[in-house]
């Protein structure tokens, strides 16, 4: 059986934590003297990478060949044409590929953004606004061409009636407005280093196209976009096909050379996860990503592999560890107290259900931003880090500002010692076990929940299955309910579970997408990724320094400070990460030889890919 392709990667993490040049905040190349005039590209600190005049993204292959398709899948279904809307759940490929934004990213650098739409962009020291000057070439798909009343309405429209990710943004900009021609300028209400490029990243869409409909609760419509792929055919909930433009209008800018090589792009539905293996092993779908080492190892021994149609590719990946297990929500008053939430975290086997799913093969996730630069160091906090935590210690729940692990076991299954220690926690918090056993408050009310899994959650199920069976010597019997996926995605968004299964991929650049995550809004308002319900003050002050730091070291450290608040917050069950993406797809797609910072990331993986028959 043919063994994994290993690709390794250029990119390094320190890439991440350049020094900063005090006033280059918008300086277009490394070899370039700081100019606060237009310019071709914008980082979030120090210079961009590549200068004025590069020839391609550093990951994309310009000799790469056009043609071909590629067959992708995703679990559950859709009902929306529309992506960027609460409403609905829209079908993949529209947001990415028909749709343009003023400025693209370069995945081989923490946050730096270089001009599409817009040919320059301009921000002053402070970043207290930013201009645009739009591209005389770009174009819809319709031939009409990118104006900048099309902008203006775009982002008005989805800052008012676009999804949170949107709206959060949309409420620290004071103004927008022409300028010129071809430019507008965009002034922001509040310090805040990243909004200026946000405001490059926003979708732009054609006002002609919406006049007359409610964008808010239209899902229906094809939208036109200025991007390289246009849609094709939708069979609602099953299947969507996206075909290449041929007269895509950036096709020979150096931001997109090398990229978009597919003629086709199609992505099939599957109401059971499991099947997408079964019609990959099959040839119906190119790629497939294995998140178990152990079947990696093992299941992969079928006849278009072993013909070497098939091929297996670790492609690894220079991000933080990110977030992925069960996550309690603390909107439920029986999880509101942080003594339950770490007796639950106490009687989570970890060692014990590592070695039976993985066989012990996976590192475990030790907090949010873990295994980077970025994560919390062990121990007390030092120096600045703990100068930001201060203010806010008489709120830190203990751990925070002390150094808190999450706990090991000696991975016998008895875990005697960790249940010793969470009975003992539930006993301070008010819960005690009965003569049958059944723990209780002192009302007499037993302690019960609901953990919510959507249908075809393999890896999920087998890791509640086994925690629930040890949380039954606490005393603990919880429900345990599988849902489709639109009921999966309905609870999900307006909090209705106890526990459920969540995973948040955090990146090196964390910015304004934390408030979503993880922000004091969010645990009122329905449709944020902040799935817990916490609610602190400190948290949101730490995602406040980060998006007003002037430099690396003040931006790591406010990270690292919001990885203690978080980490020590117990809010989540964590269970295991893998540095390298386990990748098997059809030996025909070519990954490019140069890996970027990202790995295998959306924007990557399938856009600098490409079709070319094995000769």
């Amino acid at each position: 059986m043919p063994g994994p392709v290993i690709f390794r990667a250029i990119t390094l993490m320190s890439l991440a934590f350049a020094p900063v040049l005090e006033a280059g905040i918008v300086m277009a190349g490394p070899a370039q003297g700081i100019d606060s005039g237009p310019q071709l590209a914008l980082a979030m600190y120090g210079a961009p990478a590549l200068a004025p005049g590069f020839a391609h993204l550093p990951y994309a292959n310009p000799a790469a060949p056009k043609g071909g398709t590629i067959r992708l899948s995703e679990s559950g279904s859709f009902d929306s044409l529309n992506p960027w809307i609460l409403q609905g759940r829209p079908a993949q490929g529209i947001g990415a590929y028909v749709a343009e934004s003023l400025m693209s990213r370069s995945y081989d650098e923490p946050f730096t953004l270089y001009g599409l739409l817009a040919e320059s962009v301009e921000t002053d020291p402070e970043r207290n606004w930013v201009a645009f000057t739009l591209r005389p070439e770009a174009r819809f798909s319709d031939g009409a061409p990118v104006t900048v009343d099309d902008v203006i309405w775009s982002y008005e429209t989805l800052g008012t009636k676009g999804a949170p990710r949107y709206r959060n943004a949309w409420s620290k900009v004071a103004s927008i407005a022409r300028t010129g021609p071809r430019s507008l300028r965009i002034t922001f209400t509040e310090p805040n280093r990243e909004l200026a490029l946000l405001m490059g990243m926003r979708p732009v869409l054609e006002k002609a196209q919406w006049q007359g409909l409610d964008f808010e609760t239209e899902t229906q419509i094809v939208p036109v976009g200025s991007g390289p792929y246009l849609v094709d055919r939708v069979e609602m909930g099953r299947e969507i096909t996206l075909k290449r433009n041929p007269d895509w209008w950036a096709k020979d800018l150096p931001i997109a050379r090398g990229l978009q090589n597919f003629d086709t792009m199609r992505w099939d539905y599957f109401s059971d996860p499991g099947g997408i293996f079964e019609a990959f092993k099959a040839g119906e779908i190119d790629l497939y990503r294995e998140d178990n080492p152990v079947k990696w190892a093992q299941d992969y021994d079928f006849p278009l592999l072993n013909a070497g149609r098939v091929v297996k590719s670790e492609i690894p990946r220079a991000t933080p560890s990110g977030i992925k297990g069960l996550v309690m929500n603390t909107r439920r008053s029986q999880f509101s107290d942080w003594r339950v939430r770490e007796a639950l975290i106490e009687a989570f086997n970890f060692e014990f259900i590592n070695a039976t799913l993985t066989g012990g093969l996976e590192p475990r996730i030790t907090s949010y931003f873990g295994h980077s630069a970025l994560a919390m160091q062990p121990g007390v906090a030092e120096g600045d880090v703990a100068a930001l935590l201060k203010p806010f210690k008489a709120e830190l729940l203990p751990g925070t500002i002390e150094g808190y692990t999450f706990p090991t076991s000696d991975g016998s299954l008895s875990n005697r010692r960790n249940m010793r220690k969470a009975l003992s926690l539930l006993s301070e918090a008010g819960w005690n076990a009965d003569d049958q056993g059944v723990l209780r408050n002192g009302e007499g009310t037993a302690f019960r929940f609901e953990i919510v899994l959507q249908q075809g959650m393999s890896e999920a199920q087998s890791v509640v299955d086994i925690y629930a069976e040890a949380l039954r010597q606490l005393g603990i019997f919880p429900t345990v309910t599988i849902v489709d996926d639109a009921q999966y995605q309905a609870r999900k968004t307006q909090y209705d579970f106890d526990m459920t299964w969540f995973w948040v991929a955090t990146s090196p650049s964390p910015g304004n997408e934390q408030y979503l995550y993880w922000g004091s809004q969010g645990a009122r308002e329905p449709g944020s990724r902040n799935l817990m319900g916490m609610a602190s003050p400190a948290a949101d002050a730490m995602i406040a320094k980060l998006l007003e730091a002037r430099d690396s070291d003040d931006f790591t450290h406010a990270v690292q400070a919001l990885d203690r608040i978080l980490t020590a917050g117990r809010y989540v069950i964590p269970v295991w990460f893998s540095p390298v993406a386990r990748v098997a797809h059809s030996a025909n797609l070519h990954i490019p030889p140069e890996i970027p910072l990202y790995g295998d990331w959306p924007g990557v993986t399938p856009d600098a890919w490409w079709n070319e028959a094995e000769q």
